[in-house]
């Protein structure tokens, strides 16, 4: 069974002011500290980061709607250079958080754990709802996977490493590689060894004749 819900929590919010009457809206705004882990391999939120939230709670039928957008800074690096890289990443979101009694036509709406969709249904608990998991999800699918620091960034050279950027004239002369050059050199071998048999042979042919 889970903890309940604690008011004083960043990302717990309180409806009673909003009513149940279907069409009541409240917007407001607030700042976070990151609840953490918001990443992808190579670029997230850090763990101590400001998230700033605008949210419209607007009452329903069936709950409260929540629409938002989520700002936050984001660092990493890039996938083609390695450079380091920060900028804002912005998610926009949109949930239902139904009530779990009766709604006020007294029709008896969804309870937890009624069947399999509720697995993926979030609801009210009293007039608290924890906006965690709908942040979370946001802000990490909000993520680039492959991010760059630009979009036609060279990336690294290829045999010594360097910045292509910084290069863009960036060459090497042609090299063999050494298990090339070794197979070179006994293909040369053997080729020295064949003719010295043809060498032999025929000067064998000449002594008979």
């Amino acid at each position: 069974m889970n903890a309940p819900l604690d008011h004083r929590a960043p990302l717990v919010f309180d409806t009673r002011e909003l009513g149940r009457r279907p069409g009541a809206m409240k917007r407001l705004s607030r700042e976070v500290e990151s609840p953490g882990r918001l990443a992808v391999e190579f670029i997230g939120v850090p763990d101590d980061a400001t998230i700033e939230l605008d949210l419209r709670l607007e009452s329903v039928m069936e709950g409260v709607l929540v629409t938002g957008t989520a700002r936050a800074p984001v660092t990493g690096e890039c996938v083609r250079c390695l450079e380091p890289l920060g900028h804002t990443v912005e998610a926009d979101f949109q949930e239902l958080f139904s009530y779990p009694d009766a709604d006020d036509r007294n029709r008896p709406a969804a309870e937890p754990g009624d069947d399999a969709e509720d697995e993926d249904t979030l609801f009210l608990e009293g007039d608290l709802f924890d906006l965690e998991p709908v942040l979370r999800d946001a802000v990490v699918l909000a993520l680039p996977l492959q991010p760059v620091c630009r979009q036609d960034c060279p990336g690294l050279c290829p045999e010594c490493g360097a910045k292509l950027a910084d290069d863009p004239d960036h060459t090497h002369d042609e090299a063999v590689d050494i298990r090339w050059a070794a197979l070179q050199g006994l293909a040369e071998t053997m080729k020295d060894g064949e003719k010295d048999n043809d060498l032999r042979d025929g000067g064998g042919d000449s002594q008979e004749k």
